[in-house]
């Protein structure tokens, strides 16, 4: 599923061919998504101007001159930016086509992406207004996870995948993040001491730096703006690695689940 990472990368990619450029046209080839597309959607978005692409959590943002479309990639999509004359594919869902002859076109095997605009504030839109703070804001750090885990029992992994507690960070980077903060994912959050919170920040900002500037991690469907993988695989050192060496100790990884999801970890580096 496409995560912080994956859609930082999509907005850097979409920018250079969004900013500035005027919606020729919403073509809407599928409108049942995870939420079915407005019908209205395409009459209201023709002529607007794209003033600036923006990210909230794992939400892509296009803020226009009268409101913002607001995109979820869901599970297996990507917006790649294409010429507008482009042949389409199976489950390709719309094009948002521009003025210069591009398009953003959305495939999505699974239909649990999203389209949304909204003409106030988008930080308000029900998607976005319970979301906890970035990974990158001033806000998160040591001390705010020592606050938000000094009366909750569920596992430290599960906390930083609670969008309401710390977004962004999904399944492959908490992994990553607790194993460079040698956690053991069922450490119970309320046991992490304020060093162990210090970590963790840190461990949290520099997995998902280093995915950003690798392009995000391509595991099966996800493609950047441009249709290339991204390469933070070959750089996990856990996550689908279960029976191989640590990369650090030597210890085979080992695979658990944890709300129906797999997680991985050294049984060595971390305690």
């Amino acid at each position: 599923m496409p995560e912080l990472p994956e859609v930082e990368t999509t907005r850097r990619g979409l920018d250079p061919h969004a900013h500035g450029q005027r919606i020729a046209a919403l073509k809407l080839y599928d409108r049942r998504l995870r939420w079915p597309v407005a019908p209205s959607l395409p009459r209201e978005l023709a002529g607007q101007r794209i003033l600036a692409t923006g990210r909230r959590a794992k939400y892509l943002l296009l803020h226009l001159e009268s409101g913002t479309l607001i995109v979820h990639l869901g599970m297996s999509g990507n917006l790649r930016v294409l010429p507008a004359s482009a042949p389409r594919l199976t489950h390709d869902h719309f094009d948002l086509v521009l003025g210069s002859g591009s398009a953003l076109r959305f495939n999505d095997p699974r239909r649990f992406g999203s389209l949304h605009f909204t003409r106030g504030d988008p930080q308000r839109h029900r998607l976005l207004a319970h979301l906890a703070p970035e990974p990158f804001d001033r806000e998160f750090g040591g001390d705010y996870l020592w606050r938000i885990t000094r009366r909750r029992r569920l596992a430290v992994k599960q906390l930083l995948m609670n969008s309401r507690l710390v977004v962004g960070v999904g399944n492959i980077y908490a992994s990553e993040a607790l194993f460079r903060a040698r956690l053991r994912p069922r450490r119970a959050a309320r046991s992490l001491s304020r060093e162990d919170c210090a970590r963790l920040a840190r461990a949290v900002r520099a997995v998902l730096s280093q995915a950003i500037r690798a392009g995000g991690t391509t595991l099966r469907d996800y493609l950047r703006a441009d249709g290339s993988p991204g390469y933070f695989r070959q750089r996990l050192y856990v996550y689908e690695r279960a029976g191989r060496p640590c990369r650090r100790c030597g210890t085979a990884v080992r695979s658990i689940t944890q709300g129906q999801r797999s997680t991985y970890y050294c049984p060595s580096c971390q305690k």
